[in-house]
């Protein structure tokens, strides 16, 4: 059997061989909790090679407890080293004459644009390192971002995605495959369940996952 999975609510879930949790690797949503805006499911994690003492400015310096948007991301998503997401509040308006941000520094609210939208990142996506995450952008399930990817708008689900901007390299199955995938939906069983069936999961056997 295999060992007791962390629980999600673990800030440090990873353990090193001398017994200390490693500081910079954390499961994101107790790492986070206390900001309303950033909401993360269960076994996500994000790592860091300097570990910084707050995770949702770290990673989402634009998102502010006043920000009309949300960045939201859901389980089982692996966030490298230096990834960036550049929420919706760190726009400036841009349809007239203008971009100067006047009212921060004592102006009229006309120069401010109107709230953006809440960026939405899928279950078990892969962001890679350095990559920056634009405003607004939906990324689906089992998405991989290239390492310095520049991702916006929409990412459709099992793609991999590179460059700046970012583009579709290839789909990761077929659209069969990935229907399927969708309906199982494995990052919403048990952790127990999830344990017992990892060979099936990180695996590329549909039918043994079905079985599952």
């Amino acid at each position: 059997m295999p060992d007791p999975f962390p629980a999600p609510e673990t800030l440090r879930p990873v353990i090193l061989p001398d017994g200390t949790p490693h500081a910079g690797t954390v499961f994101l949503a107790p790492a986070v909790k206390d900001h309303t805006k950033f909401i993360v499911g269960d076994y996500t994690y994000a790592s860091a090679h300097v570990p910084p003492d707050d995770w949702a400015f770290h990673l989402a310096p634009y998102l502010y407890d006043f920000s009309p948007e949300t960045l939201q991301i859901g389980k089982f998503c692996q966030i490298a080293d230096g990834v960036t997401f550049v929420t919706s509040s760190a726009n400036h308006r841009y349809d007239g004459f203008s971009s100067f941000p006047f009212m921060i520094f004592g102006g009229g609210p006309a120069s401010m644009p109107e709230p953006g939208p809440d960026t939405v990142i899928g279950n078990d996506v892969w962001i890679g390192q350095g990559a920056t995450i634009l405003p607004g952008a939906t990324i689906g399930n089992g998405v991989i971002i290239g390492a310095q990817s520049v991702v916006r708008g929409h990412v459709p689900d099992y793609a991999i995605v590179a460059g700046n901007p970012a583009t579709v390299v290839r789909r990761r199955f077929d659209d069969v495959t990935i229907a399927e995938l969708l309906d199982i939906a494995w990052w919403d069983w048990p952790i127990e369940k999830v344990q017992a069936n990892e060979a099936a999961i990180v695996g590329a056997d549909l039918a043994a996952l079905r079985d599952a």
